[in-house]
């Protein structure tokens, strides 16, 4: 292992692509938990207009769980408008989702009602106005951050060359005080903003001037930190840090302490216990995954909806399990409604994207071989992982195999459900769609199958 997780490996990665995001504040990780012991009387809606033209008429409202999507509600547009009632009180993260366009837009819950309005051209949101205060006061949040991470020092180095005195030199000076002023926010009145901005900042932004976290001072935080902590996106990223930090030669006794310290029968204990699998799983660390695998597998206490949930997509897609079936959507290549119905004597089966740089790399090589695959009655399964129809369109023209998109990107269903965390992730059947194997990279493929 390197010194740090996030270079284990060089697939496109599902969670290294959400921290990359996360931390340039381009998209927000949307993690949810309902608080213990929320009254009816807890209840509060969400309430979204949309221009007529908007095409989707279905929406779905999440929560998640460390970073698991749970659907909280479901809702159909009615007079151009979505409106949802979330029973349970709830402070947090969360994420709308309108499957029809693959549309998503981001909020966060101060446990009051939220309202706001679509801007949208040809089915893509161009804009998101936010009327609740909670949402308003979020929105400017991200954008300081945002610009704080990306602009500000260019800003400063930019000055150097403008008079202060001229019109762009002081619209320049105004810009720089204002990032460099930082925000004050009340607690009494925003407690999950001021939890959320005042964290983020303390352990996500890097500051050269300042010594990162350790390893102690983020387990302490992830111990001690209130209920907000599950619902306010910084969950997995912490993770990530906290284990960047302990250094190679140090994580299974990082990790073992963290746990200990957490108790793993807990719900954070389980929760954190789920996350880590899932980054083990990422960075191929496949000896971490399997001792804490084995270790939520042989828990004797009541295991939370999160880590069973974990357990079970892994078990689903371990060698020697059936291959879950799958209905195509708009196959190519193929008259088989399903994946088990694919007639073959051996099946390859690659999640792959048309913006994977990795899988133009890595799928031509199986092209190349292609006639001999077929030749011994060896299927490809291409399933995309993709949201542009013309750009997948494009780039699977250029494969003669089966392939299928649900045009959702990483929403897409077979994510969750084949445990996919990175372009490209190979699995091989045998003829009663047996895993036989589970190949890293195409070489493995290739060799497996003795075509090298």
């Amino acid at each position: 292992m390197s010194d740090s997780i996030q270079t284990q490996s060089y697939k496109t990665h599902r969670i290294f692509r959400e921290f990359f995001y996360f931390s340039k504040m381009k998209i927000f990780f949307m993690i949810a938990a309902c608080l213990a012991g929320a009254a009816v009387n807890a209840q509060f809606n969400v309430s979204v207009q949309s221009a007529p033209s908007f095409a989707s008429a279905e929406a779905i409202l999440y929560t998640l769980s460390g970073s698991k999507d749970v659907i909280s509600s479901r809702a159909v547009k009615k007079n151009n408008s979505w409106t949802f009632k979330v029973p349970q009180a709830y402070s947090g993260m969360m994420k709308l989702y309108f499957p029809e366009t693959n549309a998503t837009v981001n909020l966060v819950s101060e446990n009051k009602n939220i309202s706001m309005k679509l801007e949208t051209t040809a089915d893509q949101i161009t804009r998101v106005i936010y009327e609740d205060d909670t949402n308003r006061l979020m929105d400017a949040v991200q954008d300081k951050q945002r610009k704080n991470e990306v602009v500000f020092q260019a800003l400063v180095q930019i000055a150097e060359y403008y008079r202060p005195d001229s019109e762009f030199g002081k619209a320049l000076v105004t810009e720089i005080k204002y990032l460099s002023k930082d925000d004050v926010i009340d607690a009494t009145k925003n407690p999950f903003v001021h939890y959320y901005h005042t964290s983020y900042n303390r352990f996500l932004v890097e500051q050269s001037a300042k010594t990162p976290p350790g390893q102690k001072e983020i387990a302490d935080f992830i111990s001690n930190s209130g209920g907000m902590l599950e619902t306010s996106s910084l969950l997995r990223p912490l993770l990530v840090n906290f284990l960047n930090a302990g250094g190679s030669a140090q994580v299974d006794s990082s990790v073992d302490g963290l746990l200990a310290r957490l108790d793993v029968e807990s719900p954070r204990g389980q929760t954190v216990l789920s996350e880590l699998i899932d980054l083990f799983d990422v960075y191929a660390m496949k000896a971490q995954k399997a001792k804490y695998l084995s270790l939520a597998t042989n828990l004797k206490c009541t295991i939370t909806d999160r880590l069973a949930a974990t357990i079970k997509s892994n078990k689903d897609v371990e060698v020697g399990a059936v291959f879950p079936d799958y209905q195509f959507k708009a196959p190519v290549n193929t008259k088989a409604r399903n994946l088990h119905g694919v007639q073959a004597d051996q099946k390859i089966v690659v999640f792959w994207s048309s913006g994977c740089a990795h899988c133009d790399t890595e799928l031509p090589k199986i092209l190349e071989k292609y006639a001999a695959l077929k030749a011994r009655n060896i299927e490809v399964i291409g399933f995309a992982l993709d949201s542009d129809r013309e750009a997948y369109a494009r780039k699977s023209s250029n494969y003669p195999w089966i392939n299928d998109t649900e045009l959702r990107g990483w929403n897409s269903s077979y994510a969750d459900t084949y445990n996919v965390h990175a372009t490209p992730t190979y699995f091989i059947l045998d003829a009663a769609n047996k895993i036989i194997a589970k190949p890293e990279h195409v070489s493995d493929v290739l060799q497996f199958l003795n075509l090298k």
